[in-house]
């Protein structure tokens, strides 16, 4: 859940009351929390330079989430590409610091628009200093007839499990989506393996655009929290995610949750990778994503 130096071992996920209820929520202080749409909302400045402004209501203690960081960079990525020929296939970010809340500049340079691949870079900063570094691929299918997938894990459906309850200490960003833990143990549980996931979505009905998948490969928490006793910090350093099927994630039901699942298999010398998997309810696969991140002593 977090980016850059941010630490987001102490930070447990929250739920929300019911997919399709209310379409906004309401912050701590009693405001009105931006919808998805518009907590992601990019505006045109001119020369490939996106402007955005990141909510308070979208962050962990030391800032936005970096999920929510790559959500951003997509909406800017796809804007400036401004293609829907050309759906967003790979990204991979780059955490560099933690911004604060407020104005981002993301600033993206088409590399190369060739016949069915179009190559991009993008750079967020605040005040001249880069947060975060992005590449991405975007691109239509290929035709190949060609196709084999990996079945999606049984579990039992969303309507059967309880969400994980809302807790006054949850960072911002927990309240703004609902978990299902369906698989794993729980966390500083001392567990032999680092493996969790669930259903997860927003609160708001939300189609699964290429934003949201990318917001939803960093929301949950770390694997890795399963198998300790106590706090760390698991701070993101690299991100990659690979959107396997745009067309079946915008066929997905906007209300209903998809599955994710969360695995680490290799914890040496205070650095450790994460592989999710996200599914649609009908057992499509709809994005990969892997990181790599630190292991921090507890703040």
């Amino acid at each position: 859940m977090g980016e850059g130096e941010q630490a987001r071992a102490t930070d447990r996920p929250a739920g929300r009351v019911g997919f399709g209820g209310a379409l906004a929520q309401r912050s701590r202080d009693g405001r009105l929390s931006p919808r998805f749409d518009e907590a992601t909302a990019v505006t045109a400045a001119g020369d490939g330079l996106w402007l955005a402004d990141c909510s308070d209501d979208w962050s962990v203690p030391r800032g936005p989430n970096g999920g929510y960081l790559a959500a951003i960079i997509v909406r800017a990525i796809e804007a400036q590409v401004a293609d829907p020929a050309r759906s967003m296939r790979s990204l991979t970010l780059h955490y560099l610091r933690p911004p604060a809340n407020g104005p981002l500049e993301v600033a993206v340079t088409v590399e190369r628009q060739g016949r069915t691949l179009t190559s991009v870079t993008a750079r967020a900063s605040q005040e001249g200093k880069p947060y975060v570094l992005a590449i991405a691929a975007l691109a239509g299918g290929f035709g190949s007839e060609l196709e084999f997938s990996q079945p999606m894990p049984e579990v039992e459906p969303a309507s059967a499990i309880e969400p994980w309850p809302l807790v006054e200490e949850m960072p911002p960003v927990a309240q703004r989506v609902e978990m299902r833990p369906a698989v794993g143990g729980a966390p500083f549980s001392g567990a032999d393996e680092a493996y969790t996931g669930g259903w997860i979505g927003l609160r708001e009905p939300h189609r699964y655009d290429a934003a949201l998948l990318a917001f939803l490969s960093d929301v949950w928490m770390p694997p890795t929290l399963m198998s300790v006793l106590d706090p760390v910090g698991v701070p993101t350093i690299d991100l990659t995610i690979h959107f396997r099927n745009p067309k079946a994630a915008l066929e997905a039901s906007p209300d209903q949750p998809v599955l994710g699942i969360f695995e680490s298999e290799f914890a040496v010398d205070s650095f450790v990778e994460e592989d999710a998997r996200i599914w649609s309810p009908a057992g499509v696969l709809l994005a990969q994503s892997r990181q790599l991140a630190a292991l921090l002593p507890a703040a």
